[in-house]
């Protein structure tokens, strides 16, 4: 989950390395780096911390050459440090080398080539990478990083650079994303979309396994055979100001209030021009193809995986279909009962968690359809599924992931209801009425965003409790597990949510006096029941914020608080319930002094296990 750019052209490297990396933060903040091609020499400049240390390291003595690579890290193997910063080099500065992955079988490949007498400056997994370069090399460059490929084991994306070809850059990838951008006279490589999208919007999208030779006056890709790949140019469709925070003061709260668009672009497409039904035109599923299924796996990880519980209620209500939600890293390994009959739905904003992927790729495996929901088009998982819907978010460079998820939570209820029209398992009414009422979120969303005060207010009262607790039924208890991480993730408070009527179960012991309990009831069917579970934690002296729809008089007389939210149908009232949430985390976290868009030991793209 780190952080690659490169650049070849006959403009200044480090330039373009230093502003592509700034725009890849969100990836890894550990520590960065730069290797330039200067003098007839590779220069590399790294430093631990922020960009802003390697900035300030180098100011008044910018390296000089127009070819090189850059990296921004989170770390796997080895503390942050300024020596196990990337890039990394061999013994004798010949070749430079930044990655993003884990090399498996670095240990073994370490000890032989210490036993040749290669000397290790740093603890990474990487630098076995730029020695064994230098080993395999005898002239021909291209030829040694595919002997390289051919004895390394793991996930990577690779770039390379050479003393002996400073007219070339070599990259490659497996399991983790590359993208190389297309100029005039220059070209760029790059982890993602926003490092170059001020420079070109033209790029390719690597595939596993390929191998791109990238010079200023061309490309050429080619497979694990050394055939030549022929590349489809992907146009990207953003503007500059999408992948910059666009006059607010974290990324996170942008993406906040991004959430009207956001919803707007997830469902335009997908409603029928007489606005009654869904339709994917991306699926165009049937009811044979629904009926050949007897059990739907979704699987995901951290805020995806809590979509998916709310996913698998809206598809068992109204589709009438078995689902089961695990947890990605946990899925694999515990042999599944997964086979034809089987359609597993995997749920990753960014399309390249490691653990989703491997889920996917074992699933596939093993006979089952597969479908892939994310925000990113060409990411390794919407390649490697059968079938893929995008949410249509546009770029989330914050850590905490609030439009991805709202946006996940609008595709599921889509979803569940297309599936409900083809079994026939809804009345074509009701899906009319709730399609009318899915188009009234991004209204309902912007109005919540009209008006903050209150939470501010909330956030600054009790930001500084070290314990929050989040309750809920049903719906509600899916949507409290994604605003206790939430909190946790940006301001680190600890926070846990329980389904409210397992309190008395253990749970009510750490209830004290002004503890507080943020409390969720929108779900009608249990109403009674979670007013009877916040009665529990005010009689032990809570202090309650309930959430409740507007028109709600009733809460208010059993709580300290209360945030409302537009009135508007069970099913749909997740989407919205969830915004102040959101809120409540960023301003707690404002509140507390902490990094919002870069919490502490987290990065945006999990592409390690």
């Amino acid at each position: 989950m780190c952080g690659i750019v490169g650049y070849v052209g006959d403009r200044q490297a480090a330039e373009f390395l230093l502003d592509g990396l700034s725009k890849l933060e969100y990836r890894g903040y550990d520590s960065a780096g730069i290797a330039v091609y200067e003098n007839g020499k590779i220069r590399i400049e790294k430093s631990v911390g922020r960009l802003a240390a390697l900035r300030e390291q180098i100011k008044g003595r910018m390296p000089v050459g127009s070819l090189g690579i850059g990296h921004t890290r989170w770390a796997t193997h080895g503390r942050p440090s300024d020596v196990n910063a990337h890039p990394h080099a061999d013994c004798h500065g010949d070749f430079a080398v930044v990655h993003n992955g884990i090399i498996e079988n670095y240990l073994s490949l370490k000890e032989d080539l210490i036993a040749k007498g290669h000397e290790f400056k740093s603890e990474t997994d990487t630098e076995v990478v730029a020695h064994l370069l230098e080993e395999v090399y005898a002239g021909d460059f291209v030829a040694a990083v595919r002997e390289v490929l051919r004895r390394i084991e793991g996930s990577y994306a690779l770039a390379f650079m050479s003393k002996e070809h400073p007219d070339m850059l070599i990259c490659t990838k497996q399991d983790n994303p590359l993208i190389i951008g297309l100029g005039e006279g220059e070209n760029f490589i790059a982890s993602d979309i926003p490092a170059i999208i001020s420079r070109t919007r033209r790029t390719y999208i690597l595939g596993d396994g390929e191998l791109a030779v990238v010079r200023k006056d061309g490309i050429q890709v080619t497979d694990r055979a050394g055939q030549l790949v022929t590349k489809k140019v992907f146009e990207v469709t953003w503007n500059a100001e999408a992948a910059e925070k666009g006059g607010y003061e974290h990324f996170m709260l942008k993406e906040i209030h991004e959430q009207p668009k956001a919803v707007r672009d997830t469902m335009s497409q997908r409603i029928t021009n007489d606005k009654k039904a869904i339709s994917f035109e991306e699926l165009a599923w049937n009811a044979d193809y629904l009926n050949s299924f007897n059990k739907i796996y979704i699987v995901a990880c951290g805020t995806a995986y809590h979509a998916g519980l709310v996913g698998k209620y809206y598809i068992e209500k109204l589709a009438r279909v078995l689902v089961e939600v695990d947890v990605a890293s946990e899925f694999r390994y515990r042999d599944p009962i997964v086979d034809g009959s089987t359609l597993l739905i995997v749920v990753s904003q960014s399309g390249e968690t490691s653990d989703t992927l491997a889920a996917l790729k074992e699933s596939k495996r093993r006979g089952a359809k597969t479908l892939a929901i994310t925000n990113v088009v060409g990411s390794s998982i919407a390649r490697e599924a059968d079938q893929v819907v995008y949410t249509w978010a546009g770029p989330e460079i914050a850590v905490a992931s609030t439009k991805a998820y709202t946006t996940q939570l609008v595709l599921f209820f889509m979803l569940a209801l297309y599936m409900a029209e083809i079994k026939g398992a809804i009345l074509p009414a009701r899906t009319a009425e709730l399609v009318t009422q899915l188009q009234e979120i991004p209204s309902q969303v912007s109005e919540i965003l009209s008006d903050v005060e209150p939470i501010k207010t909330f956030a600054k009262q009790y930001g500084f409790n070290e314990d929050v607790f989040y309750i809920g039924r049903g719906l509600d208890y899916s949507v409290s597990l994604e605003g206790a991480l939430k909190l946790k993730e940006i301001s680190y408070i600890h926070a846990e949510a329980y389904a409210a009527g397992e309190l008395k179960h253990g749970t009510l012991a750490l209830i004290v006096e002004g503890v507080p309990v943020i409390a969720l009831a929108t779900q009608r069917n249990v109403y009674e029941k979670t007013l009877s579970n916040i009665k529990e934690v005010k009689a032990r002296d809570a202090v309650v914020i309930g959430i409740a729809a507007e028109g709600d008089t009733e809460l208010q007389k059993y709580v300290d608080h209360v945030i409302y939210v537009p009135a508007t149908d069970e099913f749909i009232m997740p989407i919205l319930s969830v915004i102040p949430l959101q809120l409540l985390s960023y301003y707690a976290a404002i509140t507390r002094g902490c990094d919002v868009d870069k919490p502490r030991n987290l990065a945006k793209s999990v592409t390690v296990e």
